[in-house]
């Protein structure tokens, strides 16, 4: 049985998965097997990807496009490892990203989640998101509250990191019935349930302006997910109270910059604006127009390699 198994959802990334598959194979630590779950891709990336197959390299093919999250299930459901982590098919692996996750895995046998830093690809231009985990020193490998420190960007993303298999078990797969925020969703459930042990070195890079991103379009249409069904979670732990009204506040800023002024105010009226900053409470009550003058400022600069947060 392979150490990891690694899990790669596929539709129509021709251009980028051999670099995918690559940076995989590039590993230092070189125990595990991979599955490529092809979602109906109608482009040649099955064909990038054939000659690399072998007892180890596995292709799995949906029957009709189901989506991420169902790739990602489907890939789960035919590991063979008790360690499962992923790779989208138009980013890359640094090659002691396995080695860095067997690593924490070994230090923090207490944690059931495994993740380290990464960096974001903007047309050529590397931007290191300014997520540092609070009091944690570059280098260092510790136990860390995943929800007092998800308080702006992410501190991992599904590309960077590892769950035990037991992790699914109990805080169940990704949800199917989403295609915005899936990660976002699972990840709430998970940490819930289970220590996060992480590295903030980066071990990855993040890919953010492929044909096929879908971070950067409109989310009116999307099928969003539903932050209401944690909310018992957050009358636990404060903690998390303060994480979700973040996420709130994320998604219902992000849908009206795109216009979807009646799911806006849906969600921004579950906000518990007492865990929002004087910034982020200005910004919400900003109209769309500014909105989008922000996210077009916020763009321009990147592709000068200046990036800023509005969180």
């Amino acid at each position: 049985m392979p150490f990891f198994s690694v899990i790669i959802p596929l539709y129509n990334k021709e251009k980028f998965v051999e670099n995918t598959l690559k940076s995989i194979l590039n590993q230092t630590f070189t125990d595990y097997e991979i599955l490529i779950v092809n979602d109906c891709s109608t482009d040649l990336s099955v064909e990038k990807i054939k000659p690399f197959l072998s007892e180890s390299i596995r292709l799995i093919e949906h029957s009709q496009n189901k989506g991420l999250s169902a790739a990602r299930n489907t890939g789960i459901a035919n590991t063979t490892s008790n360690y499962i982590t992923f790779l989208d098919a138009d980013d890359t692996w640094k090659p002691n990203f396995l080695k860095t996750i067997h690593n924490l895995i070994t230090e923090f046998p207490e944690a059931k989640i495994f993740g380290t830093n990464y960096e974001e690809i903007y047309s050529n231009k590397i931007t290191t998101p300014n997520n540092f985990p609070k009091g944690i020193a570059p280098k260092e490998n510790q136990i860390i509250d995943f929800f007092e420190h998800n308080l702006g960007q992410g501190i991992y993303n599904h590309g960077s990191v590892c769950f035990h298999k037991s992790v699914y078990e109990k805080a169940g797969l990704y949800d199917e019935t989403i295609d915005f925020a899936e990660d976002i969703d699972f990840n709430i459930r998970a940490n819930y349930y289970f220590k996060l042990a992480y590295s903030n070195t980066i071990q990855m890079q993040y890919f953010m302006e492929t044909e096929t991103q879908l971070t950067r379009s409109s989310i009116v249409n999307k099928r969003l997910p539903d932050f209401d069904k944690y909310d018992a979670f957050a009358k636990e732990d404060s903690g998390i109270a303060k994480y979700l009204a973040f996420e709130r506040y994320v998604l219902a800023k992000h849908i009206k910059t795109d216009g979807g002024y009646t799911q806006y105010k849906k969600i921004s009226s579950k906000i518990d604006h007492n865990y929002l900053n004087w910034k982020q409470q200005i910004l919400l009550k900003l109209p769309a127009f500014i909105l989008k003058l922000i996210k077009t400022i916020k763009e321009l600069l990147i592709k000068k390699g200046v990036k800023f947060t509005s969180y």
